[in-house]
């Protein structure tokens, strides 16, 4: 079932470098929102997407105060109201690379010339839709420590259960209901259906298994090989990207080899 791609690698680097923008906040507490709206429920235990949004929201350490003026802003009126609406923008980058982008927006207008703008500059251009999509999978994705911390002053790492030995993970994962994992250092990354996600989260839990966050995601189904110097263009696309306020989410065919993780690792 186990696979290293360095896709995982890749993308907590980019979620790093994500935190220290001021923009993550508002990114997180917006998906919220429409999760909350669309699914029109404020209770996230009716409302799988307000579940899933509120998940990766802690996983990025979002204050509780935070997550709640999100959901009550899904039930506002007036100007409390919350008008975001979801938008998909595909394209291509350097090298011919697909790029999909989540956004959720109060104006297509100026959301749309950003993006065209990000993509111009660098050498990218902005596609149809449908463009690229067929190239994606939606899947749940799950964060499992293989370590947690124990309060021990003398000892302050232990096992994470099973998430310790890759066998047991293994069978344990399939036992869970999820489609695969991969190693990614300190911790997996568990493939799921996305219908499935909290229920292989749940299951997790229950064989006494900790989790460090779960969200949708999209993984590309084919990735496409390129050398350290596109691989380089192509991140400079995704970081400007990944910095507009509109977008959520940023998804790529580029695979990620060691050398290539290697070498953006180092910038």
């Amino acid at each position: 079932m186990s696979g290293h791609s360095k896709w995982a690698t890749t993308k907590h680097r980019k979620a790093a470098q994500d935190a220290k923008r001021s923009a993550l906040f508002s990114k997180l507490a917006r998906n919220i929102t429409v999760a909350a709206k669309e699914g029109g429920d404020p209770n996230p235990d009716n409302n799988a997407s307000l579940a899933a949004a509120i998940e990766k929201a802690k996983g990025y350490s979002l204050p509780k105060d935070k997550i709640k003026t999100a959901i009550d802003k899904a039930f506002g009126s007036g100007k409390d109201a919350a008008n975001y609406e979801t938008v998909v923008y595909e394209g291509y980058g350097p090298c011919g690379v697909a790029i999909y982008c989540d956004a959720l927006t109060d104006n297509r207008n100026r959301t749309a010339a950003d993006v065209r703008a990000a993509f111009n500059h660098h050498g990218g251009n902005l596609g149809t839709s449908g463009s690229v999509a067929y190239m994606f999978d939606r899947k749940g994705q799950i964060m499992v420590s293989k370590q947690v911390e124990t309060g021990d002053k003398k000892n302050p790492y232990g096992p994470n259960g099973a998430a310790a030995d890759e066998d047991e993970f293994m069978m344990a994962v399939a036992e869970a209901g999820g489609d695969d994992y991969e190693d990614a250092d300190d911790e997996w990354i568990v493939y799921t259906a996305p219908t499935d996600l909290a229920a292989v989260k749940n299951a997790l839990h229950d064989m006494g298994i900790e989790t460090k966050g779960a969200e949708l995601t999209m993984i590309a189904n084919n990735p496409q090989a390129v050398d350290v110097s596109d691989a380089r263009k192509v991140m400079r696309l995704i970081d400007r990207l990944e910095e507009l306020e509109d977008l959520q989410n940023v998804y790529h065919t580029m695979d990620i080899t060691d050398e290539i993780a290697e070498a953006l690792e180092e910038e």
